[in-house]
């Protein structure tokens, strides 16, 4: 080796061993001290002639942390760690070099989280020379990553008190629209019927009742995809029979504005890969829009193209009042009305940003372009899936269902377990038009399981939030015994998040319908739930009345 190689490799060698930055010790065979150099001073807070040939890095170390290591190591190895030995061995005894976390103890006492790599030093015949050891202050990291756990942990309990606190405020809200939405339709298909000028009150209720339904579903929706905790089953849907049922649903509100809606003929095998229930969420988003926004006697047109083979592009065109560049740019904003807030149509401004997350998480697109006065498009694209059919539905359609013919037979009894005197008013008013049935009620959930055990009802309801026992807790404990464990038991609640549902429907509830009440809903709820239970049953259509 030349003098100036030697050099170098003197000054690169010097560097190292009078680093400030990182500790650097080495030990004979035995693990005593031979080098300790001015990065360990600095760290560890000892001079070198205080530990050289004096002790072990061992002792340097948290002894609870060797003790712990070295039983690992004996326990591992089947042997027995000589005292002093037990931070070195552990890696040494493999003959490989490793990087660990362990603590180390200042002189004064203090202590700190050190990153350290260990290489055995062994001579040209592999025998073993001693031990080196560099390490540095990890202290600093760890705080980092406590605080970021820490963070992450008072996030993650805020983001849980948010989905409480919404749930909550869901269900105070719902409780009381229940019974003005619920009594409304009452009087509206009561007998006699209301008066030209009474219906026209009555219009305005349910109008007012069902916006402020739709805003709050708006906002929960909104607010659990933006905190992540909204959760789709995605799954081949046939585009053609969801088209159907938007098409039923809008046509009636359509056809009172002068509205004319032209639906292109699509392959009913056609099937798209999304979650069935937002897919058409976001279908009727876009068509109440399209009518909504309208002009009388104006029109709506579908259509489908394929810009991709495997990907779907569906338009919806209107007529209508179209909207400047600027007013699309900000199209998707919340609560961001495009300056119609004081026009005739209500609307929350939450709709179509929901809609846009929704599309987006089912791995969609969605956009528009529109001319002030001339009208506008909404598009979205979706992937179209291979699968070819898809399953039966186990319940069919309510319109279907309609054209049954209802048998004569025995009333059944319902059990209805609720608290709420309005909602059991509700319920005990829709049930009194039913002749094929009888009511009896309970306050509580103790009550009404001692009601089930004694009457053996046909069906319950069953409301969650009740004094005492819990609805769930009544669940289990209907299914517990042998003589009321058939009964189905429909939840009747206004916790309306998925999770509730979820949590419902997994306790064993044979279905939920969230409040306010949909009569129509409700009805063939109780409807199929008594099928279940055999015998005949009559089918409700879809103007229940008196």
């Amino acid at each position: 080796m030349s003098e100036t190689a030697l050099q170098k490799t003197g000054a690169l060698q010097n560097a190292i061993l009078t680093s400030a930055n990182f500790s650097i010790i080495a030990t004979d065979e035995k693990g005593i001290i031979q080098l300790f150099n001015l990065g360990a001073e600095k760290m560890l807070g000892y001079a070198a002639h205080e530990v050289v040939n004096k002790i072990s890095p061992s002792d340097l170390h948290d002894p609870e942390e060797v003790r712990a290591r070295a039983k690992a190591l004996s326990l591992e190895l089947n042997t027995t760690i000589a005292p002093g030995f037990e931070a070195l061995a552990f890696k040494a005894s493999r003959e490989i070099d490793d990087i660990y976390e362990l603590t180390y103890i200042r002189k004064g006492g203090s202590r700190f989280r050190a990153l350290v790599s260990i290489t055995s030093l062994r001579d040209d015949y592999g025998s073993i020379l001693g031990y080196l050891l560099i390490a540095t202050d990890n202290s600093l990291q760890k705080r980092v990553e406590d605080e970021l756990k820490r963070a992450t942990e008072a996030a993650e309990s805020a983001n849980r008190a948010k989905t409480d606190f919404l749930s909550s405020m869901s269900h105070e809200l719902r409780t009381p629209l229940n019974a003005i939405l619920g009594f409304a339709q009452l009087i509206e298909s009561g007998s006699p019927p209301p008066t030209p000028s009474q219906k026209r009150s009555l219009e305005q209720i349910l109008k007012g009742g069902w916006f402020l339904l739709d805003l709050i579903n708006e906002v929960l929706d909104l607010t659990l995809i933006e905190s992540g905790k909204l959760t789709l089953s995605t799954e081949p849907v046939s585009l053609f029979e969801v088209l159907l049922e938007c098409y039923a649903m809008i046509e009636p509100q359509a056809k009172k504005r002068g509205v004319t809606m032209t639906f292109a003929r699509l392959d009913s095998s056609l099937c798209v890969s999304a979650d069935r229930t937002r897919i058409k969420q976001v279908l009727i988003n876009l068509l109440v829009n399209a009518v909504k926004y309208n002009r009388a006697g104006g029109s709506v047109e579908l259509s489908f193209v394929q810009p991709y083979p495997e990907r779907l592009r569906l338009s919806i065109r209107d007529s209508g009042i179209g909207m400047t560049a600027e007013q699309v740019a900000r199209l998707f904003e919340p609560f961001n009305r495009l300056g119609l807030e004081g026009g005739a149509e209500e609307g929350t401004g939450i709709g179509l940003v929901v809609t846009k997350r929704l599309i987006e998480l089912m791995g969609g697109r969605i956009g528009a372009e529109s001319t002030a006065g001339v009208g506008s498009v909404f598009w979205i694209e979706i992937d179209i899936t291979s699968a070819a059919q898809i399953a039966t539905r186990e319940i069919t359609r309510i319109g279907e269902l309609s054209s049954s013919v209802a048998t004569p037979h025995p009333k059944r009894t319902l059990l209805y377990v609720e608290d709420n005197p309005a909602n059991l008013e509700l319920v005990e008013q829709l049930v009194s038009r039913r002749a094929d049935l009888h009511l009896i009620t309970s306050p509580d959930a103790e009550r009404g399981i001692a009601l089930a055990r004694q009457e053996h009802p046909s069906l319950i309801l069953m409301d969650l939030n009740l004094p005492g026992i819990s609805g769930i807790e009544a669940m289990w404990m209907l299914r517990a015994d042998s003589s009321t464990a058939h009964i189905p038991v429909i939840a009747l609640s206004a916790n309306a998040l998925p999770r509730d549902v979820t949590r419902a429907l997994s306790a064993g509830f044979f279905n939920y319908v969230t409040k306010p009440i949909k009569v129509d809903q409700l009805m063939y709820a109780i409807d199929v739930a008594l099928d279940l239970v055999g015998g005949p049953r009559r089918v409700s259509d879809g103007g229940y009345g008196a």
